[in-house]
């Protein structure tokens, strides 16, 4: 990334900080930005989250680690990311119209964890996401290993967290992603 597009990204990230205050009071933009700086893998992750639409933003602190919680806080889930199955697994077992990708791998590429359902209920108190979407979340291991994975949305004011199989994938279906920087 060179120096244009690192200027202009920080840009975003700051104004989308001050647009949303909500969402991490009590934080503040000049000590979020000086640990970004510190960390340059941390600046590649936030730059793929924004190329694919899902308009990082901080949403808290973790004292223990010190670290900045960012996560994708697009209305709906990042279009750059939909029309994924859940893992490789999944990807392998299917014979025909594969899914370019998964989003267990997607996220890997992106340096970005999967949303557990616990943080995607406590991203949705911030503000109302997925109204029209749906986005995979980390599946526990026993639902896996029956082949299920997990996935959730909101509607009717509510948040819920669904079953799919782990091979299945929908256009209106993609991930959101947390980054602790």
């Amino acid at each position: 990334m060179d120096a244009q597009e690192r200027n202009a990204l920080i840009l975003t990230l700051k104004a989308r900080f001050v647009q949303n205050p909500q969402r991490h009071e009590g934080l503040i933009w000049d000590m979020v930005q000086a640990k970004i700086d510190r960390e340059a893998k941390s600046l590649q992750a936030l730059a793929g989250m924004e190329a694919t639409g899902g308009e990082p933003d901080v949403i808290g602190y973790d004292p223990e680690s010190g670290c900045y919680v960012f996560c994708d806080c697009s209305a709906e889930s990042p279009k750059g990311r939909r029309s994924l199955c859940y893992d490789q697994k999944a990807l392998n077992s299917r014979k025909e119209n594969k899914p370019s990708s998964s989003a267990v791998e997607a996220a890997a590429a992106l340096g970005v964890e999967l949303l557990t359902e616990t943080q995607y209920r406590d991203l949705q108190k911030l503000g109302a996401f997925d109204l029209k979407t749906s986005s995979w979340v980390a599946t526990p291991a026993d639902v896996r290993a029956l082949g299920g994975a997990l996935f959730c949305d909101r509607r009717y004011g509510t948040v819920f967290v669904y079953h799919n199989g782990a091979e299945s994938y929908y256009a209106a279906r993609g991930f959101r992603g947390l980054l602790r920087v």
